[in-house]
């Protein structure tokens, strides 16, 4: 029999009581300063601020903290002391969808050190309860401890049934007040009139009862080890060790219970993402154009990219979410100095050399691999000279100013492996760029001559009718005409030679087509906006991303930094598909779920069918279904005001599930993209005033295609809408097919931001199903 285990300590959730009562200190921004009284809620999970106005910042919806030399970008940029870093606290949270900067200067050091040891502590607590489930005893710990001091509104440490009712309603469930007192008197056993801590623990345990886990474990049977090993592989699909997990959790059972059974649905051992826990595990010594890299465009805005805010906010952000290529765009600046802004616009200014600076510092916390710095070059040769010295000051040897040592002669791109740590710069080589379509309009002059030529020697002995000929000719001739006309001496162009020679592995070029592969090398890269790349889309595109790397970016006409969904460019083996990270639309949330496998890497090896070799591949093509019961929900969230608050005079919802499938374009079996169709979607029933334990048991499905067995480039979304009358979203999530767990799982859930809900699931259970090719 196994060993009883030791419940897991719990984390130290304590705060000061100076930082309970409240603290002042100074809040600064660019336009003024103010004192203002600052405390910690640890229970409801809050730091709450006090002057004019009342100001709630969720422990949760915390991105960073940043102290001492993190904070000298904005220091400088208040005109403030250098001496205020030893005692300045910067917080980048999110509230409805937009991040919000808050700073704070504490008045002495001691109080300084206090503060931001306890709230680092609690940060680290709550930003461990949302990277998936598991950490159940932490979970209910904290859960307790916000609704206990929430609902005891007189601070007695007593719930009388008012604040009952009122806990039930803030718990996103409309129960008729008879039967929440019905729930009271039965918690209440020793028939005081009220709760105490140990009642509303019993309270809780009656609201939160799951009647749908008890159903599944009924029908399981005896779940003794054989039962229970049984269990996994055939239902959950899993390969994981059935004795060691048996033993975690009934440690002192031959039968699983029915708790230890509910226990292990909600932990760690059945996350629905299978490689929730994986470090890097793909071989990451390919050359690197056999990699999906996690790509960002105009990363320097944070909103709307005519009037949006250009900061060093956008970079952290998106380094943190191992991001690996991010963009500049750099122009003249009036200083001297070469900054960053969106060119045509009324967007705001920074320097690159704030932009670099905030790179070097963030490049290589979540992710070794290398960073690709994508610039579009809009200044004159000085600062361009004046960039080089910037990067090779501030980047140091982290920069790759020339070929990796003991290289051969470049014929393939180094690997992943081998740029570990290295920032590389990619930007247009307007000399190479002149050179290669120079050497392009020569192979189409001779093409078009030997084409003239063969016309005339065959017209001699061809039948048709002397005017159609003639045609025939005078169009060639057309053609050669122009060519000819466009290969007037281009001007010399502008650009530095030192610049040039970063240019390494990454030389930006033309996108001359794939007619004539040799004229590209390896280290040749080229761009191709939304449109061009479908309208490029063929086996041949494929081909050349096998050995070159593409970067795709959104059309110009999207102004307000909307995203393409970039599953589509993937299946042509483009490798940098850059999207907006500034906007939380469903583009953002799948590139989002593909860079959380690997390790959350930033880099993704290609599907088999997409590497050299794999073309046959792409010639297969499968029908499956994707079959999901929805069965049930947890405490869905509440909707928030603007402060953070939420907003419990609200109705109830009406919850409803969606399930979609989003697939790429497939390559038609004419070499083709496919016409452009709604993913497939399936909803359940909507359920009544319940959003705390609604029940659905509804059985969705959804037919689909896939070509060359790639199904690492499709993904499932789930989302949760109230079909009330608003009929927002509430919640999602979304997972790539090809890591997403079978059987009966509990889905993390997520807001617009994909920052998780705490104690907000939806239960399901999820098949895919192989179909004969005629059905």
């Amino acid at each position: 029999m196994a060993t009883p285990q030791t419940p897991p300590e719990l984390p130290d959730m304590s705060v000061p009581d100076e930082l309970q009562k409240g603290m002042a200190m100074l809040k600064v921004s660019k336009k003024k300063e103010k004192r203002v009284t600052v405390r910690i809620d640890a229970d409801q999970g809050q730091i709450v601020y006090q002057s004019k106005h009342f100001g709630i910042i969720p422990i949760e919806s915390i991105k960073e903290i940043r102290t001492g030399a993190q904070v000298k970008y904005y220091r400088e940029d208040f005109k403030l002391p250098t001496a205020l870093e030893a005692r300045w606290i910067t917080i980048i949270y999110i509230v409805e969808g937009a991040y919000k900067t808050k700073h704070f200067i504490v008045d002495t050091q001691s109080q300084y050190d206090t503060w931001i040891a306890t709230l680092n502590r609690l940060q680290a607590i709550r930003q461990g309860l949302m990277t998936g489930l598991g950490n159940i005893e932490v979970r209910d710990a904290v859960w307790e401890k916000q609704y206990w001091k929430g609902a005891d509104k007189s601070g007695d440490n007593k719930l009388d049934l008012v604040e009952a009712e009122l806990l039930v309603k803030r718990l996103n469930v409309d129960l008729p007040p008879v039967v929440v007192k019905q729930y009271f008197e039965e918690a209440d056993t020793q028939k005081l009139g009220y709760l105490d801590i140990e009642a509303f623990r019993r309270l809780v345990k009656l609201l939160k009862r799951r009647p749908d886990i008890e159903l599944v474990y009924k029908n399981l049977g005896t779940l003794d080890l054989p039962g229970f090993t049984k269990f996994l592989v055939d239902t959950q699909k899993s390969q994981a060790d059935a004795s060691h997990i048996f033993a975690k959790f009934s440690p002192n059972e031959a039968v699983m219970s029915l708790q230890s059974f509910t226990s292990f649905l909600s932990s760690q051992e059945n996350t629905p993402f299978t490689e929730q826990h994986h470090p890097v595990w793909q071989d990451m010594d390919h050359p690197m154009s056999h990699y999906y890299i996690s790509s960002s465009h105009n990363t320097y805005l944070v909103g709307h990219q005519l009037v949006g805010v250009s900061t060093i906010e956008g970079y952290i952000r998106a380094l943190l979410h191992s991001c690996r290529s991010v963009e500049m765009d750099i122009y003249d600046g009036d200083d001297g100095e070469p900054v960053v802004y969106h060119g045509k616009t009324l967007t705001s200014v920074v320097s690159v050399r704030n932009v670099c600076e905030a790179i070097v510092k963030y490049a290589f916390v979540t992710s070794p691999y290398a960073i690709i710095i994508s610039a579009e070059i809009h200044c004159g040769v000085k600062q361009q000279d004046k960039i080089v010295d910037i990067m090779s000051t501030v980047f140091g040897e982290t920069l790759v100013q020339e070929p990796l040592e003991n290289r051969p002669p470049l014929t393939v791109l180094p690997s992943p492996n081998a740029l570990k740590g290295k920032i590389l710069l990619k930007a247009k080589n307007v000399m190479v760029a002149a050179q290669m379509a120079a050497l392009q309009k020569q192979r189409l002059q001779a093409e078009a001559e030997a084409m003239t030529s063969s016309s005339s020697s065959s017209s001699e002995s061809d039948e048709e009718s002397p005017g159609k000929i003639g045609a025939l000719k005078g169009k060639l001739k057309g053609k050669l005409a122009s060519i000819r006309g466009k290969n007037k001496p281009a001007p010399e162009p502008h650009m530095s030679l030192r610049l040039a020679s970063l240019l390494v592995y990454t030389v930006g070029v033309k996108c001359l087509g794939f007619k004539h592969p040799d004229l590209y090398s390896p280290e040749h890269i080229f761009s191709l906006s939304e449109n061009r790349a479908k309208r490029q889309a063929s086996v041949q595109m494929i081909r050349h991303t096998q050995s070159n790397m593409v970067r795709v970016y959104p059309k110009g006409t999207r102004v307000s930094s909307t995203n393409y969904e970039p599953q589509t460019y993937w299946s042509l083996g483009s490798q940098v598909v850059a999207i907006n990270w500034q906007t939380f639309d469903l583009g953002y949330l799948i590139t989002q779920a593909m860079f959380l496998r690997n390790g959350r890497s930033g880099w993704v090896l290609k599907p088999p069918a997409l590497l050299p070799g794999g073309e046959e591949l792409l010639k297969k093509r499968t029908k499956h279904r994707l079959v999901v019961d929805v069965i049930s929900a947890q405490q869905l969230p509440r909707a928030k005001d603007k402060t953070g608050a939420e907003i419990v005079e609200k109705s109830t919802i009406d919850p409803i599930v969606s399930v979609t499938l989003h697939a790429p374009l497939w390559l038609t079996a004419d070499g083709v993209l496919s016409e452009t169709q709604a993913a497939p979607t399936a909803s359940t029933k909507a359920i009544k005033n319940n959003g705390f334990n609604p029940v659905w048991n509804d059985k969705l499905v959804i037919p689909f295609d896939c070509v060359g067995d790639m199904f690492e480039l499709m993904f499932v979304e789930f989302s949760v809408r109230d079909d009330g009358e608003d009929e927002g979203t509430v919640a999602k999530y979304c997972i790539p097919l090809v890591t997403m767990g079978r059987g009966y799982r509990h889905l993390p859930l997520h807001d617009e931001q994909l920052s998780q809900f705490l104690f907000s699931t939806l239960f399901v259970k999820m098949e895919v199903e192989d179909l004969p090719p005629s059905v």
